[in-house]
Formats: C-alpha cells, sequence, structure tokens
C-alpha cells in the first residue's frame, strides 16, 4: 500500500526553489536560487510516484536511492535522507547543484511530460546543506588500518577527490598532488560561484584535510616529480587529471590579445572571487566591454553569465548549430537569457579584428555520422559584431601526459586521453590507474564521482593482492 505521504503529483504542482529576479542577481557572484524551507522540501519531495521501476535512479550515473530518499525527506526524516543520499555519493550537494538533471534523473522522471518532474536535485542540494547546518555530516570514518600502503592521486577534481575520500575510509595513506592552489579542479575555478559558491567546496575539501588526507598544492607532475618517482612513493597511483587543454577555432586573429581561453577567463574571475590578487587582471575584465562567446556547452554559459555579472556593455553567445542542437543545458540558456545575454544562433565567426567578430550565417545540411547534422555557411551571410573581448568556449581535449609526465611508455587513445582497460581500470603501466575526465574525455561531474567510487574498488583489489602476494612469498 502507498504511504499517503507521497505520491501527492496529481494535487501539487511543481515548484523549484524561487530564482532571485535577473537584475538583481546579475550584480553577485551568490547563487541564483534562494533554498528551500523545509516545509517545501518536503512538499516537493512527497510528489514522489513511487514508481516500481525508478528511472531516475536508473538515469543517475551514482544510481543514488532517490526514491527513497525523497520518501523520508516527506516524512520529515531528514537526517536518515542524507545518510541514504551520502551512501552513494560523496558530495552530493554538489551535484544537487551544477548535475544536468533535466537530462539525468529529472528528465527520466514518469510523472515529468504530465505533471512536471520531481525537483530531484533542489531536495537533494536542501538536504546536504541542512545536514551541514545540522551537523550531521561526520568526519570520514576509517574503517582498518592500511597506512603501511599509501595511493599518490595527481589530479584534485570531483574524480580525484572522490577516490581519496574512499580510499581513505578503507585507511589507506593518501596523498594528493594537483597544479592549483587550492584543490577541486573545475569545481573550484572553472565553475562560477553563481552555480557553486565555493564555500560549499572547501568545506568537502577541509573534511578531507581532517580525515589525514595530504594535499601537495601547487604540484605539477613532470616538474615537481616525474610519474616514475610519484610511483616509486606509493603503492598505487591514480591519474584523475581531468581534461585542460582548450579547442582551438581556426580563424584569422584568433591568436589576438583579446581573445581569451574560456577557463583563463572563468579561473580569473573566480580566483578574484576568493580575493586572489589577479595576473594582468585588466584584460579577463568585462566592465564596460563588448563580449562575444564562441560555443554552445556549459562552459560557454558560465563564460556569458560571468561577463554579465561582470558589468559587460553586451554580451553575445555565437553558436554554429540551432537552439535545439546546443549541448549545453535549456536551464542554463534560459538563465543567460534573462540576465540579458543575446544569442546568435547558426553562426560561425570566420574572423577577429581588434574590436569585432565577422561571422558567417550558417544553416544545417545532411546528418554527419553521429547523427546531427552539420552546420554549413550560408552564402552571403556574414555580418559583424562589435567585441573587444572574444572568449573561445570550444570545449576540451587531453593534455600530452606522456610528455608532461616524462612517461612515453602511458599509453593513451587516438583522442589523447589515458587507456585503460575497461574491467580493471589500469594503465598500460602496472599499478597506474586512470579515472574521470582523463579516460572519458569531457564530461559531467557526476561521472567523475562515479569514476572515483569505481576506481577505489579496483585500486583496493589491487593492494588487496599485492599484501597477499608478499605474505606468499
Amino acid at each position: 500500500m502507498a504511504d499517503v505521504r507521497m505520491l501527492k503529483f496529481t494535487d501539487r504542482a511543481q515548484a523549484y526553489p524561487p530564482k532571485r529576479a535577473a537584475d538583481e542577481r546579475a550584480q553577485d557572484f551568490l547563487e541564483i536560487a534562494r533554498p528551500y524551507i523545509v516545509a517545501k522540501a518536503e512538499e516537493q519531495a512527497a510528489r514522489c510516484s513511487q514508481c516500481g521501476v525508478p528511472f531516475c535512479q536508473v538515469h543517475c550515473p551514482l544510481h543514488n536511492n532517490i526514491p527513497d530518499w525523497l520518501k523520508l525527506t516527506a516524512e520529515g526524516r531528514l537526517e536518515e535522507a542524507y545518510e541514504l543520499s551520502a551512501a552513494t555519493s560523496t558530495m552530493p550537494e554538489i551535484c544537487g547543484r551544477i548535475c544536468p538533471q533535466d537530462r539525468l534523473c529529472e528528465g527520466n522522471c514518469v510523472i515529468e511530460k504530465d505533471f512536471g518532474s520531481v525537483t530531484i536535485g533542489s531536495v537533494e542540494k536542501f538536504v546536504t546543506d541542512n545536514a551541514w547546518d545540522n551537523g550531521w555530516v561526520k568526519p570520514v570514518r576509517i574503517i582498518a588500518d592500511r597506512s603501511a600502503q599509501s595511493v599518490g592521486i595527481i589530479g584534485a577534481g570531483p574524480a580525484g577527490l572522490s577516490a581519496a575520500e574512499l580510499l581513505r575510509i578503507k585507511g589507506y595513506d593518501v596523498h594528493v598532488y594537483d597544479r592549483h592552489d587550492r584543490a577541486g579542479g573545475l569545481l573550484t575555478y572553472g565553475i562560477p560561484g553563481f552555480k557553486l559558491e565555493k564555500p560549499v567546496v572547501m568545506r568537502r575539501v577541509q573534511r578531507l584535510i581532517d580525515a589525514g588526507i595530504v594535499f601537495h598544492q601547487g604540484f605539477e607532475v613532470g616538474r615537481d616529480a616525474s610519474l616514475a618517482e610519484l610511483r616509486d612513493r606509493h603503492d598505487a597511483i591514480l591519474i584523475a587529471t581531468g581534461v585542460y587543454a582548450a579547442r582551438q577555432v581556426d580563424v584569422p586573429g584568433a591568436d589576438a590579445a583579446n581573445v581569451l581561453e574560456a577557463l583563463d577567463y572563468l579561473t580569473a574571475s573566480n580566483r578574484a572571487g576568493f580575493g586572489d590578487r589577479v595576473a594582468d587582471g585588466q584584460r579577463f575584465d568585462a566592465a564596460g566591454k563588448h563580449v562575444v562567446v564562441i560555443g554552445g556547452g556549459d562552459t560557454a554559459m558560465d563564460c556569458v553569465r560571468t561577463a554579465v555579472r561582470q558589468g559587460a556593455a553586451s554580451v553575445k553567445c555565437l553558436y554554429r548549430r540551432d537552439r535545439a542542437n546546443m549541448p549545453g543545458s535549456v536551464r542554463e540558456v534560459a538563465h543567460a537569457e534573462e540576465e540579458g545575454v543575446e544569442f546568435v544562433w547558426l553562426a560561425a565567426p570566420a574572423a577577429i579584428g581588434g574590436d569585432s567578430v565577422t561571422a558567417t550565417r550558417m544553416r544545417l545540411g545532411q546528418p554527419g555520422a553521429d547523427g546531427r547534422r552539420a552546420p554549413e555557411a550560408e552564402p552571403g551571410g556574414e555580418f559583424t559584431a562589435p567585441a573587444d573581448i572574444v572568449i573561445k568556449a570550444l570545449g576540451f581535449d587531453a593534455e600530452p601526459l606522456p610528455v608532461l609526465f616524462g612517461a612515453p611508455e602511458l599509453s593513451v587513445t587516438r583522442w589523447g586521453t589515458l587507456r585503460v582497460d575497461g574491467a580493471t581500470m589500469m594503465a598500460s603501466i602496472p599499478g597506474v590507474f586512470g579515472a574521470g575526465d582523463i579516460v572519458r574525455g569531457a564530461s559531467l561531474v557526476v561521472w567523475a564521482v562515479r569514476d572515483g567510487r569505481d576506481v577505489t574498488a579496483q585500486i583496493h583489489r589491487y593492494l588487496r593482492a599485492k599484501v597477499e602476494s608478499a605474505q606468499a612469498a
């Protein structure tokens, strides 16, 4: 028999946390939505249909127990809801903020078509934020002492941090090596505060530090130590660097001084938010300038919305396909339009001048190998847009790790991503594993968290086998 607290979707409308007005939120880098109050979170969780086959859970990369913690939330059992949410995710409040739920759990909610999906991401964020506020987020609990063996993790992004926590729980001595001065990777320096406020990330990092995980900041493999030297220090190595090589646009003027890489621009903005001194800061400040962003993914959305908050005179986004074929989140596009961003669909840059971009109108031709209709130039469709700053947001590829790490024996794919065994997640070098974007290519944070969880099991199996082999000898 269904619980009377649930299945309220027929008489209770979908209600996301209210967004601040666009003109208000465009003045700061705070998150755009106000948090749920307890009653509203319980009300919205109770809309869950508790279906027999929970497609929300099936389509979550972490297979979170979504219907169960929604039910607990609806019943007011918030600490239990948090514990169940945290059982499958190392950072539920972060995924609740930045996952594209419209393409994952909420997009596959069975009531979505007729009644509007359950607001899963917003409830997930509320449950864990509430747990932090009430002291329910406990220190990392170490279940055994395996500190005689150590693991070195290269990269402090979501895959590396997730693996670090889970390996520490198993009792291993864990060291994380990262090129930046703060842990978090793109969570810290790539994603703007209006999507993910930085104290949310820093409290997660501090919890890992308190657990005894050692962070080596400002550390570059290949400069401060080779991969071989790290292997000598540790019993296993995890490469979780992510992908940071920006894709380029091949047009005249693409290397001009006013043309910025998206990640450089976002990093500068996030550093300013931390109060850091930003080298050449004026170059990365859009205040009073006309800004053109090239690209249509979520990174492009982060850039246009950052430019608005910096006080740009105008912000345009050029994308070579139409709205229906844009890879970025539909919600992010809507947020950007509310904040005054102009989208120029079916347009691609042809040349970049000192203060303008010449673009070509496009049309969609025949489908390519991937099934998507390929854009092609529209004859006579050139136009010019003012551009004091041009930001390239065309995606990211892998850096040449064998060269950077001084490890030519490290095998990579033709895309430059790390080649690993599909079952063991081990790279071509024994005891070296890979996880996250450096293996799968640029992807979602939730997939990186999943990879961090999966690779932990493989590293644990490998290290236990080493112990057993040593004991047998």
